[in-house]
């Protein structure tokens, strides 16, 4: 057993990427305050192949020094746009055709490994400020209500972690992650 070299690993280029089927999925970042987390998410995003990434209130935009440290160049290769409000976001997303999931720990909320996004469906992935979570009234224009499950004590991922582990799980619900399209 070897560790693969970086040229064995059939990494696309950014142009390649730009022309590949994306996942029907933009990542809404509402008042992200960690540059380092919205770079992380950048580059989450890169790594499923997410349409796009939606910046919004206080969430700086590329380029910027620490999104760029832990980007890793991903702010090149997926698509993004600025929003002075998440409330803007979610307007343009509803026009659009988009189903609102809101990554959040509300009343009645559906588990995520219970959550079954429909194939032919696009989706907006709502993740919240690191300290409030998603605003209140954002919640209250979402379609669907997500949770992570979790059974220590804190009952609380970071931003970051709780992006990958959503942004994994409907790529694989909706068959994105097939090897044979590779």
């Amino acid at each position: 057993m070897r560790k693969l070299k970086l040229d064995e690993l059939n990494r696309i280029s950014v142009k390649d990427f730009k022309e590949a089927e994306k996942l029907p999925l933009v990542v809404v970042l509402d008042n992200i305050r960690s540059l380092n987390n919205i770079g992380s998410i950048f580059r989450t995003a890169d790594g499923f192949r997410v349409e796009k990434i939606h910046l919004c209130g206080i969430t700086a935009c590329p380029p910027h020094r620490d999104i760029q440290k832990t980007a890793l160049g991903a702010t090149d290769s997926v698509e993004w746009k600025y929003f002075d409000s998440t409330l803007d976001s979610i307007h343009e997303l509803k026009k659009e055709g988009y189903i609102i999931l809101c990554l959040e720990q509300v009343e009645n909320s559906t588990y995520l490994h219970d959550f079954q996004p429909q194939k032919n469906s696009k989706y907006a992935l709502v993740l919240g400020n690191e300290v409030k979570g998603v605003d209140d009234l954002i919640i209250e224009k979402s379609d669907f209500y997500i949770e992570i499950l979790q059974i220590g004590t804190k009952h609380s991922f970071n931003v970051t972690i709780s992006a990958g582990i959503a942004i994994y799980d409907i790529a694989l619900k909706l068959k994105y992650l097939d090897l044979t399209k590779l």
